[in-house]
């Protein structure tokens, strides 16, 4: 393989840090709170880049379940960015995708591409097994990735940190935050 693709950018140390308020949806039948790693590690994540955990929660690999919980963030006004890991895959029981994709106000369609782009550094063809998207629900930019550690560093390190981190240039997502809802 070639070396890592850079994220491109540069974060202005000089500019605040502006908190995001994000929520983590773990999707899985198969985990429980002990065995959820990816969720753990994505938590941790937002955590260590100065960001408010507003919640955490788990629902099985149900569209009604997955689209329960992300509507009931949205409507909560308290959360600005909601990053699920699970469900993105190929099988039956993957549906995480199809469940958020018909609640997108806009879709992000170059999330998947820089999320495949990134994930192909790591695992090579295996990245497409993914169904990674990301879109925007009433002013809330949801971000979906695959369950495993590894996608979720992947997905976080190097292509959501640097968008939700109000510092990064030449732009980043935070400064259109108030924007999200304009007529």
């Amino acid at each position: 393989m070639t070396s890592p693709i850079p994220i491109g950018g540069r974060i202005d140390e000089t500019l605040p840090h502006k908190a995001v308020r994000i929520a983590v949806l773990t999707v899985s039948d198969t985990r429980d709170e002990e065995s959820d790693t990816s969720g753990r590690v994505l938590a941790e994540r937002v955590k260590g880049a100065g960001h408010e955990l507003a919640d955490k929660a788990m629902v099985r690999d149900d569209i009604e379940a997955i689209r329960a919980k992300v509507r009931a963030w949205v409507a909560s006004g308290q959360v600005d960015a909601i990053v699920t890991t699970g469900g993105t895959g190929l099988t039956g029981r993957d549906v995480t995708p199809e469940a958020l994709e018909p609640l997108f106000d806009k879709k992000i369609d170059g999330f998947s591409v820089v999320f495949h782009l990134v994930s192909y550094q790591s695992v090579g063809l295996s990245t497409l097994q993914s169904r990674a998207t990301a879109g925007l629900i009433g002013g809330v930019m949801v971000f979906c990735l695959p369950g495993s550690n590894g996608a979720v560093k992947d997905g976080w390190d190097k292509v959501i940190s640097a968008q939700l981190d109000s510092r990064h240039m030449p732009c980043n997502m935070v400064e259109l935050m108030p924007r999200f809802l304009e007529t």
